[in-house]
């Protein structure tokens, strides 16, 4: 007997979700809600946005998205990260953003924590996202991962008061003492 509810969600079921305030995923099918983020958590996105925006636009590199904006990374993986950097405008379409963007930052809260750096960061790399920055605002750590042989590996971390300079942008430098007070 056929209980007529669908196992696994796609794009057009997601889309037809009534906006209620909370934050709706979908991966692999499964869809995922999380509460609205922190203060804290907010703070930390602006200050992370407003450097992101001096470095990618002003060199060119690609355009920053903060959440919420829809990423549709296949009809059954859909996220709306913290932040995205985009570097091929033909991805950005009236829907959100199609396809995997050239970085994901996720920040981590207490009920995201593990599924972020398991489940979706596992997704992210499957799909094709080529850069994935983990913010942990409690451990006060930047990991950034960059995606080699179909895995994320570890390029850089900073923790502290200190500053992540990232290999792969030249000139890019983020300076944790700012993204924490």
């Amino acid at each position: 007997m056929r209980s007529g509810l669908k196992r696994r969600l796609e794009y057009s079921d997601y889309a037809a979700i009534p906006p209620d305030g909370k934050r709706y995923e979908i991966l692999r099918g499964d869809l995922s809600v999380t509460p609205a983020p922190s203060p804290q958590h907010q703070r930390i996105s602006r200050r992370l946005l407003v450097r992101f925006e001096e470095y990618f636009h002003a060199r060119s590199v690609g355009e920053v998205f903060y959440a919420p904006i829809d990423v549709i990374l296949s009809p059954e993986d859909v996220v709306q990260p913290d932040m995205i950097v985009v570097a091929d405008p033909e991805q950005i379409s009236q829907r959100g953003i199609e396809g995997p963007p050239l970085l994901v930052v996720e920040i981590l809260s207490p009920s995201t924590r593990e599924y972020d750096r398991s489940v979706k960061a596992r997704r992210y790399a499957e799909l094709g996202v080529r850069h994935y920055w983990l913010v942990d605002p409690e451990a006060r750590q930047i990991e950034c991962h960059r995606l080699t042989s179909g895995a994320f590996r570890r390029v850089v971390a900073a923790e502290g008061e200190g500053t992540l300079i990232h290999p792969d942008w030249k000139g890019l430098a983020i300076e944790l003492e700012a993204l924490w007070r």
